[in-house]
């Protein structure tokens, strides 16, 4: 979840914005906003994903569109629980350096700003 989410905000860091959209990729924030917004808006972000990936002012348009609808929020909202989930489980098990390395992994992929 953590990938999807840079590839909608990641040029702060250097990375460019909207890979996954080139490729065609279905990434959780646009299933949201997929899912939660008008039939008109739906289909013009289908269409630009399949037809006009390369345009960039139509991506910037779906990004934008994507995060009007909360699918950035959304995205965010479930990477935290499957890590608070996680990490729980983690728990079940005793302390030691296997369990902490976990632990300390589950933190970084789901922290990290890189």
């Amino acid at each position: 979840i953590k990938d999807d989410l840079f590839d909608y905000a990641s040029e702060e860091i250097g990375k460019p914005t909207g890979n996954d959209l080139k490729e065609s990729k279905l990434t959780l924030p646009l299933i949201y906003t997929l899912n939660n917004t008008d039939r008109s808006t739906r289909r013009k972000i289908i269409y630009i994903v399949k037809n006009e990936k390369e345009d960039k002012k139509k991506l910037a348009w779906v990004i934008e569109q994507v995060t009007k609808a909360g699918g950035i929020e959304y995205a965010i909202k479930k990477m935290n629980q499957f890590k608070e989930e996680a990490l729980a489980e983690l728990k079940q098990f005793p302390e030691s350096e296997i369990r902490k390395g976990l632990e300390d992994m589950v933190v970084f992929v789901t922290d990290r700003k890189y």
